[in-house]
């Protein structure tokens, strides 16, 4: 008896540490792709919905974090993050990661959606990376410092368990809140159409250096060592349900172009 408890035991010590790696967490990217469902056009919906097999946006947004840990799919990895650090001015392919990056990510994905002639199995696989990759390109910290590892290296406290700040923006707030992602999808902003269209406007590299921008303002307001808890939560909550919220609105705008 005594064995079975500590086998228990463990398997959820190892669930939890799997969960709290997630980007997003796994119910932010569903928020984002269920938020995105709710923005396509009937076109756009009825070819994801074959390409899918009937499948949401929400079911396979945590496809590129699920195949981590397979050896086959480990080059991927690079891509959940682009690292522009605060002496570059902007984006440049050619200074870029040559093992990829979440800017060379998307245009990839993009691609193969808009290729013709890709096999149908080609097709599913970069849909289900891109909806992902959208959603982590409006968690800040993908967007961060290479030096720090995009605020892995931070460390923090979460209340009384030690986290770093990355993780706190990926998982712990969205956790902590204890919304269910249809929950979060289905309590976003009230916006008006000309709120929308400004949210869908810009290209992928205006969004890239929004998300800078944000990170930038959230490395100036924390140091490793800090306490984090209910007033950090007041403070950024709003923030982290309204990057959700362009994520699925953002993500929703590339596949209607794309397939409209």
């Amino acid at each position: 008896m005594t064995r079975l408890l500590l086998s228990v035991i463990c398997i959820l010590c190892l669930n939890i540490s799997f969960a709290s790696g997630d980007d997003w967490g796994k119910t932010g990217h569903r928020a984002t792709g269920e938020i995105a469902e709710a923005h396509l056009n009937k076109k756009t919906k009825k070819a994801i919905k074959s390409l899918l097999n009937g499948h949401g946006l929400a079911f396979v947004s945590n496809h590129a974090d699920d195949i981590k840990s397979d050896p086959d799919y480990r080059k991927y990895g690079p891509w959940h993050y682009v690292n522009i650090d605060p002496e570059v001015e902007e984006y440049s392919l050619e200074d870029a990661s040559k093992k990829g990056d979440l800017v060379q990510a998307i245009r990839k994905c993009i691609s193969v959606l808009k290729d013709g002639n890709a096999p149908r199995e080609k097709k599913q696989f970069f849909l289900k990376m891109l909806v992902h990759f959208v959603g982590d390109l409006h968690q800040p910290f993908h967007v961060g410092h290479s030096s720090d590892k995009g605020g892995n290296d931070i460390q923090v406290r979460w209340f009384n368990d030690g986290s770093n700040i990355h993780r706190v923006w990926d998982s712990e707030m969205i956790n902590f809140y204890q919304m269910s992602y249809t929950e979060l999808a289905q309590n976003t902003d009230d916006l008006s159409k000309s709120e929308l269209k400004t949210i869908q406007e810009g290209s992928l590299l205006d969004w890239v250096y929004e998300s800078r921008n944000m990170a930038e303002e959230l490395y100036s307001g924390v140091n490793s060592g800090d306490k984090l808890g209910y007033s950090y939560m007041y403070e950024h909550m709003p923030t982290v349900l309204s990057q959700l919220q362009k994520g699925g609105l953002r993500l929703a705008k590339i596949l209607n172009d794309i397939y409209s």
